[in-house]
């Protein structure tokens, strides 16, 4: 095996093996660019060009994908993963499996490596979970990879959740929130004032030999009946530090409000927030006017002023370590958890109507066809001229001005959409993917309990804002990247060729096609969407494009982001919640000699651990919330078990049929053992079950009457029952054929089954 080593030693008429290639890459996970691989193998001139033509072939064959610059082979572990450690070997090492699934197969093992003497890192120790550097090995009997421990994360306490019930017989029980966990007794002496129908947490005891375990209330979180308590189970089961320690706590306290030494006063500049009516902190202000340069006729200068949040946490202090082990804030229906104090976050940095606060601004100019001509950061003091919501905004232009929007009318608000106007036309010259996603908000009783579920309607108010802070974040990635500064981009993979293919033969199952080549752009998904607009299956074909997407995540190499049809983009808008923003800010005060508060060199070798730690924590942030939603909902609908819905197919794999319910945004499951009348099987390029004796059944997105016939509120899970008849499926015989004659292939391997009624 040739690797750069020894690449001294290579002859230049050499061509590494396909396989060769592939070793090198599993051995080498983080020198894997194409770049590296030359150079790894001393290739040059023609070679280089015969070594791209390779690795397209490998990765269109399956066998490499694309990460980031990275290639890697298909179902390897990252090489920066968070990983759960679950016991030892025979020998005494600490194993370990990672946190998230890896391809399709039983998860990889991986064996801890432990310097001798604690001198090589934390460490770590059976039940932690750890962020770690993996490296494959060549071991087939043992570890697929060993695992450098970079960070181990907060230890879990014994404590669980539960909820409290009151038997007949007078004695106490707990009730788990998690199936796996046992049902606890609780004596009196130890049910601390809990009730029955409480969610408390409860510190389990040692099993005795005979009957269920003991354990003591540890505390009443609240009733069932709150929203609160719901909440609660999505912090507890997903992690999310929720409290603040008491040193961070004092930290905030003793912060003193910054002053005007080092600034530019802007406090004069008519900057206005515009954020949803119930926002409690708000981290940008916007102004806009025309551009008095003779030299751009029609164009426009936008201002974006953020909040200084780095002036006050800084790099290595208790703030900066809880709002790094939180990642972000997190947004339930009743409640947010922050990432900084209060302190910080809705006083000190909040940019409040009519008080001094301080701010990075960035200054940008627009040509009249939507292009960014240049830009400036500056550090400032401003002073909000207006609290605005984004209803009251938009009344304001529609011709509804109220006290506060009408004396800004026409030197305010009008030249901001004026503005909106020319940044759009760029928008839509760049062509991002367009996919039009609903946003479901859960509106509450005074009880905490669920009221009704709406969808806010769309404004060009909350389009302005979303524009003005894209390009926000595109100057802040620029002006970083010009000074030569790291930095914490924020990046979105283009769809793989497997996802690819994938849509392709989807879309041949509806009469579309899609021609085969180069990597796709958001362009191309848009054309598909525009060529099924209207139709029936418009919505089918906007939910398989939606997961044919890879999920964006923060990086500090930078690939740019597929979505938004952007070659570099950072997060420099939200540094109140996402600490990915915080990295940003500190990196253009170093790089543009801002003053104190600046990106470190010990932080700036430390982003990639950090990188994947909040690429973790955000994921961990939507799943909280998701949970949150779906066990909110199920208990909302628990006494309407036997009502009918109307639902649409949102999930269809062997065991059955995902639905979801429009009204309310929540999902339910179908046995494919109830659906009765034939034997149905599983079509996973057409997204569908199909009767193999009717051809009939049921596809992705199809609209379907349901009903309700078990409801689990604590898992947030309900079961339903089909009510409309199957279909027959849009696609060829020929693909109607090729299912079958795949399913029966399937059923006639050892342990496969099939399903009839």
């Amino acid at each position: 095996m040739r690797t750069a080593d020894t690449r001294a030693k290579v002859k230049d008429d050499y061509r590494p093996s396909r396989d060769e290639i592939l070793r090198y890459i599993a051995e080498n996970p983080d020198r894997s660019g194409k770049r590296d691989i030359a150079k790894a193998f001393a290739l040059r001139g023609e070679d280089r060009i015969w070594l791209k033509d390779v690795l397209r072939d490998l990765q269109d064959e399956g066998l490499l994908t694309k990460e980031r610059k990275r290639l890697a082979r298909v179902g390897s572990l990252a090489h920066v993963a968070v990983l759960d450690i679950f016991g030892r070997d025979a020998d005494g090492v600490l194993l370990a499996h990672p946190t998230e699934a890896v391809g399709n197969g039983e998860p990889p093992v991986i064996a801890i490596r432990v310097s001798r003497g604690g001198g090589g890192g934390p460490t770590p120790g059976i039940g932690d979970r750890v962020l770690a550097k993996t490296f494959p090995t060549d071991d087939a009997t043992g570890p697929a990879y060993t695992g450098r421990v970079m960070k181990i994360f907060e230890k879990r306490t014994d404590a669980v959740l539960g909820v409290f019930r009151v038997l007949q017989d007078g004695t106490f029980r707990i009730e788990p929130v998690e199936r796996r966990q046992p049902e606890l007794v609780v004596d009196k002496e130890f049910q601390n004032g809990a009730k029955n129908g409480d969610l408390v947490e409860v510190e389990p005891a040692r099993a005795s030999r005979y009957g269920l375990p003991r354990a003591k209330v540890l505390a009443v979180l609240g009733s069932l009946t709150s929203e609160k308590a719901v909440s609660m189970i999505a912090i507890h089961a997903h992690d999310i530090p929720h409290i603040f320690p008491a040193d961070v706590i004092a930290e905030a306290e003793a912060v003193k409000p910054a002053t005007l030494a080092g600034r530019e006063d802007w406090r004069d500049l008519p900057l206005v927030t515009i954020d949803p009516a119930d926002a409690k902190d708000h981290d940008d202000a916007v102004f806009a006017t025309a551009d008095p340069d003779e030299k751009n006729p029609g164009g426009v200068v936008v201002t974006v002023a953020i909040a200084d949040v780095a002036a006050y946490v800084r790099y290595g202090t208790a703030l900066d370590r809880e709002a790094l082990k939180r990642g972000n804030s997190v947004y339930f229906p009743d409640r947010v958890v922050p990432m900084l104090p209060e302190r910080i976050s809705n006083d000190l940095c909040s940019l409040r109507e009519g008080q001094d606060r301080p701010a990075l601004a960035v200054r940008m100019t627009f040509s009249a066809d939507g292009r960014k001509l240049r830009h400036s950061f500056h550090r400032i003091m401003m002073k909000s001229a207006a609290k605005l919501a984004y209803r009251q905004a938009q009344a304001a232009i529609d011709g509804a001005p109220d006290d506060k929007t009408g004396p800004i009318l026409d030197t305010v608000m009008k030249p901001l959409w004026d503005a909106y106007a020319v940044v759009k036309r760029g928008r839509e010259t760049r062509q991002p993917l367009e996919l039009e996603l609903p946003e479901r908000k859960i509106l509450l009783k005074e009880d905490g309990t669920v009221d009704r579920v709406v969808v806010p309607e769309r404004l060009d108010a909350h389009k302005l804002i979303e524009e003005f802070m894209i390009q926000a974040n595109v100057a802040a990635a620029e002006t970083l990247e010009a000074k030569r500064q790291a930095l914490v981009y924020r990046i979105h993979d283009a769809p793989s060729l497997a996802k690819q293919e994938s849509l392709r033969e989807f879309l041949q199952t509806l009469g579309l096609s899609l021609a085969r080549g180069a990597q796709m752009r958001p362009n191309q998904f848009n054309g598909i969407l525009d060529r099924v607009r209207g139709a029936d299956h418009e919505g089918l074909v906007n939910e398989v494009v939606l997961r044919t997407q890879m999920q964006a995540e923060y990086s500090p190499s930078n690939i740019g982001h597929f979505g938004l049809n952007l070659k570099r983009y950072a997060h420099f808008t939200s540094p109140i919640r996402r600490y990915a923003d915080l990295i940003v800010h500190r990196g253009l005060i170093a790089a543009l000699v801002f003053g104190a508060g600046g990106l470190t060199q010990d932080e700036a070798e430390r982003l990639e651990e950090v990188s994947a730690l909040i690429s973790a924590t955000e994921r961990r942030a939507m799943a909280a919330e998701r949970d949150t939603v779906d066990r909110l909902i199920a208990a909302y609908l628990a006494e309407r078990v036997d009502d009918r819905f109307d639902a649409r197919i949102s999930g269809v794999t062997k065991s059955g049929l995902f639905v979801q319910l429009p009204q309310y945004g929540a999902d339910g499951f179908i046995s494919v053992s109830s659906l009765g009348g034939d034997y149905y099987i599983y079509d996973e390029t057409a997204r569908s079950l199909f009767g193999e004796r009717t051809g009939k059944g049921y596809q992705l997105a199809d609209r379907v009457e349901v009903r309700l016939i078990e409801v689990a509120p604590m898992a947030g899970a309900m079961r339903f029952e089909m009510l409309t008849d199957p279909k027959p499926l849009p696609g060829s015989k020929r693909s109607f054929h090729k299912a079958k004659g795949r399913a029966r292939a399937s059923q006639s391997r050892p342990g496969s089954r099939g399903r009839r009624r």
